[in-house]
């Protein structure tokens, strides 16, 4: 049986990442590749050409609601759900290393990560200015590689801080303690 491959909405280091590498441990996979493909759009339309066997993408977080990026591209594609599955989503507060708290100026990520740390972000940052950015690893990245600016704090899985070098200011920075995302496994119609 060939390899399967696997297309996530996400860069390395995101909760796309997390998701997926969750459902191939709960379905004892072990042949398997996994592509970045950042954004639920590029993983259906790689469905669509062949060029994964599998998409993972969220589609629903207990807090932040609807992630209306996957409903816009689920209305474009065919496909079929071979399984529908929650993890627990814990956010964090990324930064540069040394940055402190009172450096911080802006705060990037998500959208949907963004909801679902809103009342922390006002209760804690309201002067900050908040960027929405194509995926929470992705924004994490972009700070380690400098193109978000060293005065930015990104939100975004432990898992992202460490591969990318950056340091954690804050663990579990969501609304609500329980913070679970609904993702969805596809296959080609």
């Amino acid at each position: 049986m060939p390899k399967l491959t696997i297309g996530v909405s996400g860069a390395k280091g995101s909760f796309s990442e997390e998701a997926a590498e969750y459902y191939v441990y709960k379905n004892a996979l072990s042949d398997y590749e996994l592509k970045y493909l950042i954004s639920v759009e590029n993983v259906l339309t790689a469905l669509d050409n062949g060029e994964i066997n599998m998409g993972v993408f969220p589609i629903e977080n207990s807090n932040g609601g609807i992630v209306y990026e996957a409903v816009y591209a689920m209305a474009k594609h065919l496909f079929n759900i071979e399984n529908l599955f929650e993890i627990d989503i814990r956010h964090n507060l990324i930064v540069k290393p040394g940055t402190k708290r009172e450096d911080i100026k802006k705060i990037a990520s998500h959208d949907q990560a963004l909801k679902q740390c809103k009342m922390y972000i006002k209760r804690m940052w309201p002067q900050a200015e908040i960027i929405q950015w194509e995926d929470t690893a992705k924004a994490v990245k972009d700070l380690a590689e400098g193109k978000l600016s060293p005065d930015t704090a990104t939100i975004a899985a432990k898992g992202a801080a460490k591969l990318y070098g950056m340091e954690i200011l804050e663990e579990g920075i969501q609304d609500l303690k329980f913070n679970f995302t609904t993702f969805l496994a596809v296959r080609k119609a």
